[in-house]
């Protein structure tokens, strides 16, 4: 495990609602759970909560593919980026998850464990601003101001700015529903 919080990791709690399991679920939800399955070698505990709600569960997998894919930025970039956000937010699930979805699409190991201290970390300066972006909407996002917002807009294009930003406020977001539903930490795949 490797969770950053300075109180430790969270304490195993029992799910705020039961996590649904593929024998559980209609035909449309279970084939989310196959194709996550197949993409992820495990389906998350996320999934199988928010299953509750077939529609929502089919367009969350898609916002996530497609925000965290590479685009204008990289995938992997994007999950440290999450991986950032996670810490802010003492989130031992969602660090989890995205320092091994990191892994899987090409960040190091030196990169993955460097998100905590980035500004020490093995980043180019454009990899830290977008870090100390992520720093800057966790406080609020008038916390980016002009000076700061010309500063990124500098060294990212239009594009990667979206996809920076948006990386950062989805990642607000995911670990507030996570712990705050009390949803477990879903177990990684075997290494193959």
């Amino acid at each position: 495990m490797n969770f950053y919080s300075k109180r430790g990791p969270m304490p195993q709690r029992i799910p705020r609602i039961p996590l649904l399991e593929r024998k559980d679920v209609p035909p449309d939800t279970a084939a989310l759970y196959d194709a996550l399955l197949a993409q992820r070698g495990v389906v998350p505990n996320m999934f199988k909560v928010l299953a509750y709600s077939p529609g929502i569960a089919q367009g969350v997998a898609g916002f996530l593919r497609a925000l965290l894919s590479d685009g204008a930025l990289t995938g992997w970039y994007k999950e440290l980026v999450a991986v950032r956000i996670s810490i802010l937010l003492e989130s031992e699930y969602a660090i989890t998850a995205h320092e091994a979805s990191a892994r899987k699409k090409g960040a190091s190991e030196e990169q993955i464990a460097a998100v905590a201290d980035f500004e020490r970390g093995p980043y180019s300066e454009k990899e830290k601003l977008g870090f100390q972006l992520a720093d800057r909407l966790h406080r609020g996002p008038r916390e980016v101001d002009n000076p700061f917002y010309a500063e990124l807009k500098s060294s990212f294009a239009d594009p990667e700015l979206v996809e920076l930003f948006l990386t950062a406020a989805a990642f607000e977001m995911f670990p507030r529903f996570i712990d705050g539903l009390h949803i477990p930490v879903t177990p990684l795949p075997a290494a193959k």
